[in-house]
Order: C-alpha cells, then sequence, then structure tokens
C-alpha cells in the first residue's frame, strides 16, 4: 500500500516533550492568577495544535512515564540517578496537561514499570505491522532506533519544541553514518550523561561510529576486542561490562502488553465545554482561540485523504513595487494613513537594500535604490505620521537614519509588546512571536547551511506577519498596559535610536594608559600573592584557589556549590573580615584591578572610527523597565573609586561642543516610597528640604536632628533603601556588620515612627497575591505567579520582588518619561546639545556653544517635572570637560 493511502499513527513522549516546553518557555510568564505554572502545558499543545495542522494524524496517543522506576532501576539502581529534582515549577503540570489532553479528544497511555519510550516502541512495531505510517515524537535519542522505513522520529530542536528535525532512515544514516537500529550500540558504547549510563572512557562518536560500521555489531566488537590497538583498546577490554550493560538498559521494549493498539487511538472529537473549562483555568485565551478554529472536532477519518483546507491563513502573494504603482499602493492600501501598514527593512553589506509592507490581506517588496526620484512617495511616507506597525523598531530607525530616511508614526512594536506583557521574558523575536502567538513556524532558512533546505521568508511576508502578531497582542494589552506602550515606551524608540547614532566622544590615548596600569597593577598583586604563599597559581581558577584556601591555608569552608566550595568575592570579602590572610587581601585587591582592566580593555577595543563608543540600549532587558546598556555596558563603570572616576575622565564633551552636563535625581526611589506610602513623616521631611537620613535618623534614635551621627545616619540609610528591598533583620545585621538584635530593635523603632511604610510594603504584596501583579504609577504591569506558591523559597522571592516592583518601575518610568520631554525640547528649540547616555538614574549630555543656559533649563524643568508626586523631584545638575568631572 502507498504511503501516501495509510493512516497515520502519531505516537507522542509526553514527559519528553513537556520538559523540553518547560525549559523552553520563560516560568514567570506563565503562570495562573493561583499561582500554578503553566508553560510546559502551554508549549506542548501549541507543538500539538501544530503537528495535528501540519501531520494531519488520523490516530494520536500521548505515552507518560509514571515514576522514575521501572525494571531498568531495577536492574541498574544508579539509572537516571544523576538527574536533578523536578523542579518545583513543574509540579502539578503533567496531570494538567492530561486533563487537557483528554478534553482534546487524545488518548493518553501509562503502564507501570516502564517508561514512555516502550510504549512508543510497542505502538511503533505494532502499526507498522499493520499498516500505518507511524510518526514518534520525542526528544530522547534512544527513540532514533525505532525509525524505519514506516517509522518516522518528529526530534525537537534547540529551539525547545518549535522546531522537530524529521529523522527518518536516510536523514539517520546521514547524519550518524550507521543505521538507525545501530544507534543504541554507539550510544551504548559513548555512554549516556542524562542517563547516568557510563560508557567507554576516551571513546566518542566518531571512534564509536567507525568501530559498529567496521564490526556490525556491539556483540561482535567485543568478540575482536584484541584487536583494537592503543589505550582506547585497552579501555574497552577494561571496561566492556560498561557497554554491555548500557546496551541491555538502552534497548527500547516493543512487546509491552497495552490496553491500546493503533486502531483505538483514532483521533475523537474534542469536548468543547470541557476544553474552555480547563483554558480558562489554566488562562490560555489564544490557545483556546486557535482549538476552536479546528472545524468539528478536526479529526480526519481513518485513511481519508489529508484535508486541503489548512488552518492558517495563507500569506498573500507579494508584489514587487516601483514609480507610480507604488505611490498608488501607499496611497490607497494605507487608506491614507488610517489603517496601520507593517513595515520590515531589509539590510545587507552596504545598508538598506529593500522594504517589506504588508496589511491584513497585502503584502509588497520595495526593492531600495537610493535616490531615485520615483521612491519620493516611499520616503514621504516614511517621514509621514501614518501608523506603522514593526518589530525590533529601533534597529529599523537606525538603518533608516544611516541611509539618510527619517521614520515617524512608529504605532507598534511587537517586540516590546510582547515584552511588556511578559516583562520576565526577554523581547522575543518574529519567529517565536509567530509560533507562540499564531502558532505557526515562520520559514526560515538554517544560516549553517550553504544550500538551505528552507528558502528564506520575502522581508514582506515577513511583514504580514507582522500585522497578524501585533493584532493578536493588541488584544493582550491591559488599558494601562496599553498606555505605557503608546506614551513611553514606542516615543522613546526614536530617542534611544539617536543616542546609541550619537555615541559619546572619549579620550582614546587616556582608556589606553589606564589599560597598561591597571595591566601592570594586576601583575604585580598577582606577584605579591605567589610570594606570600610561596608558589603560583592561576587566580582565575575556582578548582586552585580552593585547594590554595581549604586545604593548604586551611580557612573554614564557604558556602557548597556543585564545584566544591565557593570562592565568588563575596564569600572571600566576609572569609577575609572574619578570617583575615595576606593571601585574601591581595586576592581581593587582584580581582577588583583585573575587573576594572577588563572593563577598560572592553571601552578601548569599542572606540569607532569617529572617536566616539556607541552603546545599544535595551528598553526590554529588565522585568522592572530600567534601560540596560549593552556592547559595551557604560552602566557598570564604578563611581565611588578613584579608578573608575579615571574611567569616566575619558568620557569627555567632542571637538564641537563646550562641555558636559549630568543630571540625576536625587532619592527618587525613597521619594517614590514616600509618595505611594503617604507616609506623612517622609512627606514632610521631603517637602521641608531636610537631609532625609537625618531626619529619619532624628526619629528613629529618638535625638535632635543636630545629633545625628554619621554611625545613625548610615544605618538609617541602609534600612531605608533595604526594607523597599524586602532586606531582612539578617541581612541588615549582615550589611551593617551588627548583631541580629539590634538590627531588629532599629527596624521595630523604624516602623514605630512611619508606620505607613510597614503598611504600605505589607500591603503591596498581598495586592499583589490577589491580582497576580504589581503596577507602577503610570500603569506598568509586572506579573508575580510565585506570591502563592507551595515552594517557600521561590514564594519568598517573589516576596521581595514585588516589594520593590512598584517603586522602580515607577522610578524607570519618570526618568524615560523626562527623556521624553527633553528630546521634544531640544528638537522644538532647535538646540544642538545632545543628550547622550542614559545610566540608572543619571542622564549625559554634551552642550553646545552657547546653549548651557538653555539645556540646564530644560533638563531641570523637565525631570522635575516627569510626575506628579507628593513630594517634589529634586533633580542635581553638573557641568565639566568631562564625565567625571560633571559630576555634582
Amino acid at each position: 500500500m502507498p504511503d501516501s493511502s495509510k493512516p497515520t499513527l502519531m505516537v507522542i513522549d509526553g514527559h519528553s516533550l513537556a520538559f523540553r516546553a518547560f525549559y523552553a518557555l520563560p516560568v514567570d510568564s506563565f503562570v495562573t492568577r493561583d499561582g500554578q505554572h503553566t508553560n510546559g502545558i502551554h508549549g506542548f499543545i501549541s507543538m500539538l495544535l501544530l503537528l495535528l495542522q501540519n501531520e494531519k494524524p488520523t490516530h494520536l496517543g500521548v505515552a507518560f512515564d509514571i515514576s522514575r522506576f521501572s525494571f531498568r532501576t531495577r536492574d541498574y539502581p544508579e539509572y537516571k540517578a544523576t538527574r536533578s529534582e523536578t523542579p518545583p515549577e513543574f509540579s502539578g503540570q503533567v496531570p494538567l496537561l492530561q486533563e487537557a489532553l483528554k478534553a482534546l479528544g487524545v488518548a493518553t497511555l501509562t503502564k507501570e514499570d516502564y517508561e514512555a519510550d516502550d510504549i512508543l516502541a510497542t505502538l511503533a512495531k505494532k502499526g507498522a505491522d499493520e499498516g500505518y505510517r507511524v510518526l514518534l515524537v520525542s526528544g530522547d535519542r534512544d527513540t532514533i532506533q525505532l525509525v524505519n522505513d514506516d517509522v518516522t522520529l518528529l526530534y525537537p530542536n534547540a529551539r525547545g519544541v518549535s522546531e522537530l528535525k524529521r529523522y527518518d532512515r536516510d536523514a539517520v544514516i546521514e547524519r550518524y553514518g550507521i543505521e538507525p537500529h545501530q544507534y543504541p550500540e554507539i550510544a551504548a558504547l559513548v555512554g549516556e550523561t542524562s542517563d547516568n549510563l557510563i560508557g567507554i572512557d576516551k571513546v566518542g562518536e566518531k571512534t564509536a561510529v567507525k568501530w559498529i560500521k567496521q564490526y556490525g555489531s556491539l556483540e561482535n566488537l567485543l568478540e575482536h576486542a584484541d584487536e583494537i590497538k592503543g589505550v582506547v583498546g585497552q579501555n574497552l577490554r577494561d571496561q566492556k561490562e560498561n557497554a554491555v550493560r548500557n546496551r541491555r538498559l538502552n534497548r527500547l521494549l516493543t512487546d509491552v502488553e497495552l490496553p491500546f493498539g493503533p486502531d483505538d487511538l483514532e483521533r475523537r472529537p474534542i469536548d468543547e465545554n470541557a476544553v474552555r473549562e480547563i483554558f480558562g483555568r489554566l488562562q490560555f485565551r489564544t490557545l483556546l482561540e486557535r482549538v476552536m478554529k479546528l472545524e468539528g472536532n478536526g479529526a480526519t477519518p481513518a485513511g481519508a485523504p489529508p484535508v486541503a483546507d489548512e488552518l492558517a491563513p495563507k500569506a498573500p502573494a507579494v508584489r514587487t513595487l516601483v514609480d507610480e504603482e507604488l505611490a498608488h499602493w501607499l496611497q490607497t492600501v494605507s487608506k491614507q494613513g488610517t489603517e496601520p501598514v507593517a513595515l520590515r527593512v531589509e539590510t545587507g553589506i552596504n545598508g538598506v537594500t529593500g522594504f517589506g509592507l504588508a496589511t491584513e490581506h497585502e503584502s509588497a517588496y520595495v526593492p531600495w535604490a537610493p535616490g531615485r526620484p520615483d521612491y519620493t512617495a516611499l520616503e514621504e511616507w516614511l517621514a509621514s505620521d501614518a501608523p506603522k506597525l514593526l518589530v525590533d523598531a529601533k534597529a529599523q530607525y537606525k538603518a533608516l537614519a544611516r541611509a539618510g530616511l527619517p521614520l515617524r508614526g512608529i504605532a507598534f512594536d511587537t517586540g516590546i509588546a510582547g515584552w511588556l506583557i511578559r516583562p520576565g521574558q526577554k523581547a522575543p523575536d518574529l519567529a517565536t512571536q509567530v509560533y507562540d502567538l499564531l502558532g505557526e513556524n515562520l520559514p526560515q532558512g538554517d544560516p549553517n547551511q550553504l544550500v538551505p533546505e528552507t528558502d528564506e521568508t520575502s522581508i514582506a511576508t515577513e511583514a504580514w506577519y507582522v500585522v497578524r502578531v501585533a493584532e493578536q497582542l493588541s488584544i493582550q494589552l491591559e488599558e494601562g498596559t496599553r498606555r505605557v506602550l503608546d506614551e513611553i515606551e514606542l516615543p522613546l524608540v526614536p530617542v534611544l535610536a539617536r543616542m546609541e547614532l550619537d555615541g559619546v566622544a572619549v579620550d582614546h590615548d587616556l582608556l589606553k594608559r589606564l589599560l597598561t596600569e591597571l595591566g601592570d597593577k594586576a601583575n604585580d598583586l598577582a606577584q605579591q600573592s605567589f610570594q606570600v604563599l610561596g608558589h603560583e597559581l592561576n587566580l582565575g581558577s575556582p578548582k586552585q584557589l580552593q585547594q590554595v584556601l581549604f586545604e593548604e591555608l586551611g580557612m573554614p569552608k564557604t558556602r557548597a556549590n556543585k564545584s566544591g566550595y565557593t570562592t565568588d568575592a563575596a564569600a572571600l570579602a566576609d572569609l577575609q573580615e572574619q578570617h583575615p590572610h595576606p593571601f585574601l587581601d591581595l586576592l581581593l585587591q587582584h580581582r577588583d584591578a583585573s575587573k576594572l582592566r577588563q572593563i577598560v580593555e572592553t571601552l578601548e577595543k569599542s572606540v569607532d572610527r569617529d572617536s566616539r563608543i556607541h552603546t545599544t540600549y535595551d528598553q526590554t532587558g529588565t522585568s522592572t523597565g530600567r534601560i540596560s546598556s549593552n556592547d559595551p555596558n557604560l552602566q557598570n563603570i564604578p563611581v565611588r573609586t578613584g579608578v573608575g572616576r579615571d574611567i569616566r575622565q575619558a568620557f569627555v564633551a567632542g571637538p564641537e561642543f563646550d562641555t558636559m552636563l549630568t543630571a540625576d535625581y536625587s532619592q527618587i526611589e525613597m521619594r517614590i516610597m514616600a509618595h505611594l506610602s503617604g507616609d506623612e513623616g517622609l512627606i514632610r521631611a521631603f517637602n521641608e528640604g531636610e537631609d532625609l537620613h537625618r531626619f529619619v535618623g532624628a526619629y528613629v534614635f529618638d535625638v535632635d536632628p543636630a545629633d545625628v551621627t554619621p554611625l545613625m545616619r548610615t544605618k538609617v540609610k541602609a534600612m531605608s533603601y533595604g526594607l523597599a528591598y524586602g532586606l531582612s533583620a539578617f541581612g541588615l545585621s549582615k550589611q551593617l556588620r551588627i548583631d541580629t538584635s539590634e538590627a531588629k530593635q532599629l527596624m521595630a523603632s523604624y516602623f514605630a515612627r512611619f508606620g505607613a511604610v510597614r503598611d504600605y510594603l505589607r500591603n503591596v504584596v498581598e495586592q499583589a497575591r490577589i491580582d497576580g501583579y504589581t503596577e507602577t504609577i503610570f500603569g506598568r504591569r509586572r506579573p508575580f505567579g510565585d506570591l502563592t506558591s507551595t515552594n517557600r523559597v521561590l514564594r519568598e522571592n517573589a516576596e521581595r520582588a514585588a516589594l520593590n516592583a512598584p517603586i522602580q518601575g515607577s522610578a524607570a518610568d519618570i526618568l524615560k518619561r523626562a527623556m521624553l520631554d527633553i528630546a521634544a525640547d531640544l528638537r522644538q528649540r532647535d538646540l544642538r546639545s545632545r543628550m547622550l547616555l542614559q545610566v540608572h538614574d543619571e542622564l549625559v549630555f554634551e552642550v553646545a556653544t552657547g546653549e548651557l543656559d538653555a539645556l540646564t533649563e530644560v533638563v531641570r524643568s523637565r525631570m522635575a517635572g516627569a510626575a506628579e508626586l507628593k513630594v517634589p523631584l529634586e533633580v542635581q545638575v553638573g557641568t565639566g570637560a568631562n564625565w567625571d568631572a560633571a559630576a555634582h
């Protein structure tokens, strides 16, 4: 019977794929309001819907393990013993997945004392014998042995479960050079770490394949083991029992007695009420919509031809447009600028090479040739306020700016919107969003293949996917989140892009000198440490440091980790304080010098041909909303050390500018704390212009403000900021080097005087426990599903993060709003001064000749007026020839 006329039996390894999905999707982004994590379920069902759409199986079953114990663990108790404990976030997901599969009409199979792989093996053999085309879906390589002319394995790739590699017999031979049934013999020789099956020392895949090809089988190889020369031959003879045991355990059984045969797995109708109920509990709105797209029950009768009607809409044919046709298309399809058009910018070595444009029903490709008059309509459209949908808008803005093309009208960025919905997850790329939101695969060529098997998707078709992804994301955006997107994040894209393009001027010679000095200092400290010990060692090797510290010097052991005992900076600093030693002092100094040298080296390598450093700002790099800096990171330069200040001196005003100006907020997080808590004492301190920590210290220690000592001020300052980060009495005692009892008394005195702060901190966590999220002053949300977790560590971590999220997130929003207002004023006043850097709560500017007073007025007023709080926002401003000199 030809393959095309055979019914298709699909059997899925449930645990294998659920675990893959669990690790592929961010844990914190898939949590129900009652605290149940669902990322494994979501990823599994998304994959299942894709499989139903693409493969159209007539018969379907999902096999699960019952436990870690089976006949294999009785044979070899160490089997899989090294596998780590199941992550607590995965707990409860498998039963819920099984419930969801039942509602979807999918049979689930288990067998006491056997693994899911054995169920797959048994059904594969029966299915092939009974005339089925068999598809196995598993992330366990042991299932490769089941592949033959009638059985194909669909194996997840590194992305998780969104893409499946198809292993038929030819693909296995191409990949491994052996027949599929020989694969477990290769694995027996090499060993399988994940199953704790130790192989033959120094025998890798290439050696094992060569032996099996030469001798035909493991059994025959072992009979001729005396013929193998060298160390590996001796290892084979000495350790052959490992290979024998491994082969015994990795052989999958094909004769397990099951309550189901292939015929019993014919696809059944979904139970729509049950699907709505379970998907409602799991809060899978988008997945529910995808399931309901399955017409009827989605099943195909046994033996019936595949359904021609695809679930996913077909991408419109791409039209190539130029000249008058392009102008007409832009005018008519975008309806005079009222209907959003998705935009994708194509770039090559020499810059922009083309454009992809799309609406819901049309897509067009525009090849780019700069300077031609027939592209005027496109240039006018790009520069207009006509709404445009993009992904990674900042990168495309920069590409267009380099080509001399202004871009306005950014109405949506799918990456930023996706991150706002799930701030614990970095902004996903388009392919990931197409898979997660639409349940489809965006065809992508393999960059490692000289002749890709899959054609690249047209840039115009990508734009069409952007339209559809944007529609799905718009449905999910809550009102407050949408406001943050429209009023803060999207307007910030061109501001950050301009800052990146402008860069900041540096004194390259000063960086080179610092690099040499720090290198010399690190080498000198290393030599001194060797003299103390009496021998040399690699100061960057944790293993060698462990031997020196805990064996040679006999120091108390630090916290245990996988490699022995930690030698991180915090642990060594504690060790040095409690058990001082000259070597430890030199080691810590060496680490500081090496770290600073690495920072300077990175900066020195980043200086561009224009003698400026161009960092990249990431809007979506944190869950709080703060902007991060990369390539190079300009936010990690220490500010309180002499060398840190030396590094900042290398950042200078460019030759066509007069000076630099810095501005930052004074105690912005404490001001937000005062505003959110409504504490009258804190509000009075800020409104009267008091030194906050002296004011608080006077109340806590019951003395006059003039009698607050520097030590008292230090204690209340540490506590004030620490409380907002969930600092415990124990943590405060460690930070201040005081007894825990004193720390407890300090906190009690603080809360007795500032009770509204205590009430606010309690309430923000309890409200988040109810809502499932925290919210900033401006509506930015951050989910906290772990607040109701039964795992104490996860719950307490979530509580600490939830305490600070509204404060830190509001601070981020305030600074972003200030940046937007400042940028707008600079444009409107036609000032040539430029905003260059954003570093936490600080902004750095380059001041043009004659503009210092105007710029100072703009910066002060816009930063101070970025939010209406119950206390004033105080802004500190300084100027100087370089970044350090401009500090205040």
